[in-house]
């Protein structure tokens, strides 16, 4: 994925140490971008000095040690996105996202490298900090304006500070814009929709299932872009407005989405998720001779019951209105600006703000009383809305009095759906001063400031009090009126006719929920990072290896960073939710250095060899020690054709502002369940020891004597009745723990080929390994309790088993109990494994007169994807798998392969991309019992994912080069996703599928233009 010219550290990587210095700049063909000719991921002042994602250090000529993958702009344009996540979602080296196509999304957009987790991936702009690691939102990042993505796999804490676990991410946006250009794009999914196992389960179920050809989804994405320069280019000043639109596509309108498919058990029947909420009125008495009897109202809509069950109009599907992909709006704006005072002193700055409102939708509901409590609605026996027959299955003998009965009610209304609304905002301002002293120095003061909002307004409840009256009903000269009109109680009541299919009736709809206040919590993050940088070339004094051409360079910052989110809701959402207002900082000061060192240069058997080197001190305030981390990188080079490279990394990741609070705070709840404590007596059936064929009841522990002793219990209460936890739910303490940093111990090394008997390819190979110590997480009770008894008697679980003095695990909550509970929360536990090889790869064929082929490869192999819980526990690797617990979704293989083909002229070209996403096998199927495997263990149905190869298609007209036209198609061949039962469990999705890794809505269809004035 690399423009043409412009060789890529993806692939190229240290030989950029023997480049020549980028100095000619060369304009592309109409509507393409001025691009170097040297490396896309440079970044190249007009002195000639570069600077690399992964370093501070400023000089020409520098190369990276660590292997870094470029996306450019062009590569975007073939691409046609319209979020930040479409552009790195084709790249292996990331863990798909898909927010868009998550009906439980809060719309914001985070990156994660490797399946590491958004925490532990740094995204940059421009070398600087996005913002705040909890309220990161990369959606604020106008595609149009990005000149490339710099994706660095691998530690780099100590360049650019906490969170950089799992490498970088910098987007460096298009600089120094003149002119005013224009780029739109508009795209939609057209896709065929085909009978499968789902549309089969739904029509079984009597729910619709879409067939045949569907053109939705429509996208629109226009930038406006201007800038100019005054006083001799001095002063550069540009801006940009952005404005993107996304239609609803709802699951109805995928055959492959047509109902949520459920399997019970491994090879189990398969079945459709039903709900109660029937669009014809769930009817359950809660007295009487039917009491818990489950009905609905007769569909064909006779006033009489029949048994709640499928068919047609009787048991719903809950999710066929739910978003596949979610209905957006978003707002950009932003300007930037730089005034060269002198080659001294340059000011500079930028502003980006953004607003992103998205929707979640939900059916209009009558909801079950048990939302609310355990009182059941009333019906009053007379109730005109009921049928005789239906009366008396309610009211038994009662029927036609003025008694009232208690049932249950829920119903689906036919209306309009209601939703939960997001709305993400944010701005990331920065400024500073830089500038070069001399020929040998460079400096750079400045700072961030960030701020991310977001509001959350759920759809809320109608009121219950409304429901009942609703449902009280009586006849007044023949109109069914509410009893509460009549007797003056509340004159607004509107009935509610809940004994007949299909009422939609808006009146009633706005009276059941009249009166409630709108929900809404709002969450807001700050960044506030200062930074100050010089960098030199020591050479320049000489300061250089006697076997070198280069001296040595150093770098060396300052850094304060703080980290603020608090959070409120209003009182309408606590009464539904629950929970409290928050106001969660921390702060750190940071020093950091750096130094390359060239040490041979241009010598027999030694084209180039250098080392390179950092280290940074941190101290948060939020713990009382100090931390380091630091790298060391190695570039040998024995001929220009060959160049090795190695970077070992200690990386460090601070806990978020959310994890030290959640870390810290001490809560207390009820452990769920009934295990109860595993020493207390335990009614339950047993295998006979003395005959293997026959089943005993007892009332042992489920632990040892043994391990019920590494808990801290006596062997006098063993097994005594006085352990026994209050309706089987013992105490859990949540929080109370230190959060440390995560440390991580990074390794890649690798080797990049430029042979030269083959003008214009270059091959790179590289492994990776990442494991990370005091890993970061959350563990509920049963990490310890399970752990505790698996391990027998492990101390790193059983302490995490705190009897009170007699023994106990339960005590009262508001005394703030030093013992008696099981321990939760957040904490440091064992480590996070990613282990792998990144291959890549360019060829610029030469055609002759008839035109040149670029080919770019971008390719990964997943070794390992997991870690390991504890020190009594197996390694658990995922690399292949899904479900039991293995979320990272990750094939062993896959990659990207570009074939470019320009004209002569450049005025066409056509670029084809092959992305292949390797296979993926159930856990159950692994063999590893570490990952729920077993060697005899075979799943059948939905056990295994095939590979899967999509191909893209992007055609480029440019015209009179002032314009440029494109039309794209996205999964040209329509492929529809892989299905998989129970997919909630698996991608958090219920849409049968992993939507964020696969093309799950079919093939795209995209028009853009660029049009330059």
């Amino acid at each position: 994925m690399m423009l043409r010219h412009s060789v890529s550290f993806a692939a190229l990587g240290a030989a950029l140490a023997f480049a020549a210095p980028a100095a000619a700049q060369q304009t592309r063909a109409a509507g393409d971008d001025q691009v170097s000719k040297s490396d896309a991921t440079e970044t190249t002042p007009a002195d000639g000095d570069i600077l690399v994602t992964g370093t501070r250090i400023l000089r020409p000529n520098i190369a990276s040690a660590a292997p870094i993958t470029t996306v450019t702009a062009q590569d975007i344009k073939a691409q046609s996105p319209t979020n930040i996540e479409e552009v790195l979602n084709r790249l292996p080296q990331i863990a798909p996202d898909s927010q868009q196509n998550y009906q439980d999304s809060d719309g914001r957009q985070r990156i994660k490298l490797r399946s590491l987790g958004f925490e532990r991936t740094l995204v940059l702009v421009d070398g600087k900090r996005l913002g705040t690691q909890n309220g990161e939102d990369a959606g604020i990042i106008p595609v149009s304006l990005i000149d490339r993505v710099d994706v660095l796999t691998g530690g780099a804490s100590s360049v650019y500070g906490s969170d950089a676990v799992a490498g970088v991410v910098n987007f460096v946006l298009k600089p120094d814009f003149k002119g005013i250009r224009i780029d739109g794009n508009y795209n939609f999914y057209n896709h065929q929709n085909r009978s499968n196992i789902v549309t089969q389960q739904a029509l079984a179920s009597s729910f619709p299932a879409n067939t045949g050809l569907v053109n939705d989804g429509g996208r629109t994405d226009i930038t406006l872009t201007a800038g100019t320069s005054l006083f001799d280019d001095k002063l550069k000043i540009s801006g940009f407005v952005n404005y993107k639109h996304q239609d609803l596509v709802p699951y109805a309108a995928r055959s492959t989405s047509a109902c949520q498919l459920l399997q019970t058990g491994t090879d189990g029947p398969l079945s459709c998720s039903l709900s109660t909420y029937s669009s014809s009125g769930y009817i359950s008495p809660r007295s009487g001779a039917n009491n818990g009897t489950a009905y609905v109202n007769d569909p064909a809509g006779s006033r009489t019951f029949v048994p709640y069950g499928v068919g047609p109009g009787n048991a719903a599907n809950p999710y066929d209105g739910y978003s596949y992909q979610r209905a957006f709006n978003r707002v950009n704006a932003g300007g930037f600006t730089s005034l060269k005072l002198s080659p001294e002193v340059e000011l500079y700055g930028s502003a980006i703000w953004f607003r992103d409102k998205s929707t979640n939708r939900f059916p209009t509901r009558a909801f079950s009383y048990t939302a609310y409590g355990s009182t059941p609605y009333q019906v009053n026996c007379n109730n005109p809305f009921l049928s005789a027959s239906q009366a008396s299955a309610i009211c038994g003998a009662a029927a036609g009095t003025a008694a009232t009965a208690p049932l249950e009610v829920r119903y689906r209304f036919n209306a309009p759906y209601l939703t939960d609304t997001y709305v993400n905002t944010g701005i990331r301002a920065t400024g500073g001063v830089r500038g070069k002293l001399g020929d040998a120095w460079t400096y750079d003061v400045g700072g961030v400031y960030a701020r991310n909002q977001q509001e959350y307004r759920p759809a809320t409840l109608p009121i219950f009090a409304n429901v009942n009256r609703a449902l009280n009903v009586v006849n007044v000269n023949g109109t069914p009126t509410c009893a509460s009109v009549v007797d003056g109680t509340d004159r607004n009541c509107v009935p509610f006719d809940a004994f007949t299919a299909g009422n939609g009736n808006q009146a009633l709809i706005n009276y059941l929920y009249s009166g409630t206040a709108p929900e809404k919590q709002t969450t807001v993050g700050i960044l506030y990072d200062v930074l100050a940088n010089v960098t030199a070339d020591l050479g320049k004094y000489g300061i250089t290896s006697p076997f070198a051409e280069q001296g040595v360079a150093f770098a060396a910052g300052v850094e304060y960073r703080e980290d603020r989110q608090f959070s409120t809701a209003n009182a309408a959402f606590r009464a539904d939710n629950g929970g409290s207002d928050s106001d969660l900082r921390q702060h750190v000061w940071e020093g950091n250095f750096e130094l390359q060192a060239p040490l041979v240069q241009h010598k027999p058997f030694v084209e180039e060899l250098q080392v390179n080197g950092g280290l940074r001190l941190s101290k948060y305030n939020t713990n009382p020690d100090k931390f380091t981390t630091w790298k060391l990188e190695g570039l040998y080079s024995p001929v220009r054709d060959i160049i090795l490279r190695a970077s070992f990394n200690k990386a460090q990741r601070a806990p978020t502002v959310v994890e030290t609070y959640q870390a810290r705070n001490i809560s207390f709840s009820r452990q769920g369940g009934s295990q109860n404590d595993f020493c207390a007596p335990v009614p339950r059936q047993i295998v006979d020891p003395a005959d293997p064929t026959k089943t005993i009841t007892t009332t042992a522990p489920l632990a040892s004597r043994e391990v019920c002793r590494a808990t801290g219990l006596s062997d006098s209460l063993y097994g005594s009745a006085t352990l026994l936890c209050p309706d089987n739910q013992c105490t859990v303490r949540s929080g109370g723990f230190t959060a440390d940093p995560e440390t991580a111990y990074t390794q890649t090394y690798g080797v990049v080929l430029k042979p030269r008997f083959i003008k214009g390819l270059v091959l790179s190979v590289d492994r990776y390994r990442i494991k990370i110590n005091n890993s970061l997480g959350y563990n509920d009770d049963s990490y310890y309790t399970d752990g505790c008894l698996r391990s027998n008697g492990d101390p790193f679980f059983c302490s995490g088993i705190v009897r009170a003095a007699n023994g106990t695990l339960y005590a009262a909550a508001g005394t703030n109990p030093t013992s008696g509970f099981i321990r939760a929360g957040t904490s440091n536990y064992y480590f996070s494994i990613a282990r792998g090889w990144d291959f890549q790869s360019q060829y610029a064929l030469g055609l002759g007169k008839v035109g040149r082929m670029d080919l770019s490869f971008n390719g990964s192999l997943t070794t390992f994807a997991g870690g390991q819980d504890s020190p009594v526990q197996p390694q658990r690797n995922c690399a292949g798998y899904y479900g039991n617990g293995c979320g990272q979704l990750l094939p062993k293989w896959s990659h990207g392969l570009r074939a470019t083909y320009f004209t002569p002229d450049e005025g066409f070209n056509a670029s084809f991309n092959w992305r292949y996403v390797g296979s993926l096998t159930s856990a159950n199927n692994s063999g590893d019992p570490a990952i729920g495997g077993t060697p005899d263990r075979v799943q059948q149905t939905f056990g295994h994912i095939a590979p899967v190869s999509y191909f893209d298609l992007a055609l480029t007209f440019n015209i009179a080069k002032r314009y440029s036209l494109r039309l794209i198609a996205n999964n040209l061949l329509d492929k529809a996703p892989p299905i998989l039962a129970n997919s909630y469990n698996i991608s958090l999705a219920r849409n049968n599928t992993i939507p964020a890794r696969y093309d799950s809505l079919g093939r795209n269809i995209a028009i853009g233009f660029t049009a330059n004035f």
